[in-house]
């Protein structure tokens, strides 16, 4: 077979998976070790046809799958490999260049501030900002702490106690003392900080278990004030502000020194890729600039390897810029707008019930949610075995609660309807 064959192929296998992702269990009831063991231990002494690479997607791979691409995956904060982006990610594969430096790929380079400012600019982010692409919020983060460390060495890094864990582990990294503070009625971080040995605040804009959003504008001021830096935590709400309706969510962000948003979380674009702006990108590049003689720097041109943790860099430029260009500003805010629109009506069904209460207030597209007398770990266990839905739960004060986070694309008012039918008959 030629590679048009086989990508002929390969393109046939992709169309027909996301066709019907949907009526795929979501989580695989598969034993640890299982799929490994249908697998040879070495790889073959001869070449094989990619013919058989689909034959074992198929009869091995994909039923072992936990599938985030599902309609009902609503465990965590669901993402989308859309079509565009699907597209985009092929020819990243077929350009396979390493954008690591402006010489090392121009265009790359060029596309990326592009992307980075179409992206800033839908959200409402001031112009000018240094942006770049990291493959993960928690590089993204990382790379921040790393420039405020730079500027401010040994102090602590603060965060609220719903804080996401990569925060606590970003410190670990750096060598930096890493305390959290209590939140609010509305559990949102006080502002009311000692910024005594301060190195960073880490605000969230989208806490992980309840999309809480601390008060930006108020940490902001005692930042700024204190000579810390604040890092702003938007990975899933900040996509929100696509919508004029939810740029409340992003106010003071002008003031802090970095905000992360991820662009695979809820606008549509495949793993990996992670959007890093600061006003400040001379601290990451005290931070990370380092040189080989093999490799000198672009005159006049920015090198991206001057200001990141990693030194190789794929094109995930490209597919960021696709999916703008094939949704649009009005595409995107449509998808938003409807995920918001079902995780209100789920929190209605939830409410309407005596048996259930909402646990938490419902902002964005993710509901917090717990049955008044049952067993929540056990409800949301026996919903996701039955291959319908795959959602998760946290805990608020010391009580299990569910999370159902909306975010797909393909996500319909009959996957949330559906979604609720089952874990209501999961109550046992």
């Amino acid at each position: 077979m030629s590679f048009r064959d086989d990508l002929a192929a390969a393109s046939d296998w992709a169309a027909t998976y996301l066709e019907g992702v949907g009526e795929l269990p979501v989580v695989p009831g598969v034993a640890p070790g299982e799929i490994r063991a249908k697998l040879p231990a070495t790889a073959p002494e001869q070449a094989e046809p990619f013919a058989a690479v689909l034959r074992d997607l198929d009869e091995i791979v994909v039923p072992g799958l936990t599938h985030w691409n599902h309609p009902r995956f609503f465990a965590y904060f669901a993402n989308t490999g859309s079509e565009p982006g699907v597209l985009a990610e092929l020819l990243i594969a077929a350009l396979n260049v390493n954008a690591m430096a402006w010489a090392t790929s121009p265009a790359a380079t060029e596309l990326e501030q592009v992307a980075l400012a179409w992206l800033g600019d839908l959200l409402g982010l001031p112009a000018g900002l240094h942006g770049q692409i990291e493959d993960s919020a928690s590089t993204s983060t990382l790379a921040a702490l790393a420039a405020a460390r730079a500027l401010r060495p040994g102090g602590a890094v603060v965060a609220s106690e719903h804080a996401h864990f990569s925060v606590e582990k970003a410190a670990r990294i750096l060598g930096l003392p890493y305390r959290t503070v209590p939140v609010d009625d509305e559990l949102r971080m006080r502002p009311d900080l000692d910024l005594d040995g301060v190195t960073a605040v880490v605000a969230s804009v989208g806490t992980t278990s309840f999309t809480a959003v601390d008060p930006v504008p108020e940490l902001a001021a005692r930042c700024t004030g204190a000579g810390v830096w604040l890092h702003v935590d938007a990975a899933y709400a900040g996509a929100a502000a696509v919508c004029p309706e939810n740029r409340w969510c992003l106010a003071g962000v002008e003031h802090a020194d970095s905000i992360v948003v991820n662009p695979h979380k809820w606008l549509f674009t495949p793993m990996d890729c992670s959007a890093l702006w600061t006003r400040r990108p001379d601290a990451l590049r005290a931070a990370f600039s380092a040189h080989g003689d093999y490799l000198a720097s672009s005159e006049g041109a920015l090198d991206f390897r001057d200001y990141s943790v990693t030194l190789g860099r794929r094109f995930r430029a490209l597919k960021l810029w696709t999916v703008m260009r094939c949704y649009g500003r009005e595409g995107l805010q449509a998808l938003i707008r409807e995920h918001v629109r079902l995780a209100a009506l789920f929190a209605s069904w939830v409410e309407a019930d005596p048996a259930w209460e909402v646990s938490a207030p419902c902002r964005f597209s993710t509901v917090a949610f717990r049955h008044r007398t049952g067993d929540n770990e056990a409800i949301a266990r026996r919903a996701t075995e039955t291959g319908e839905l795959f959602v998760a739960t946290t805990k608020l004060a010391g009580e299990s609660v569910i999370r159902l986070a909306i975010g797909n694309a393909a996500t319909t008012e009959d996957d949330v309807r559906r979604a609720w039918d089952v874990l209501r008959r999961s109550v046992g």
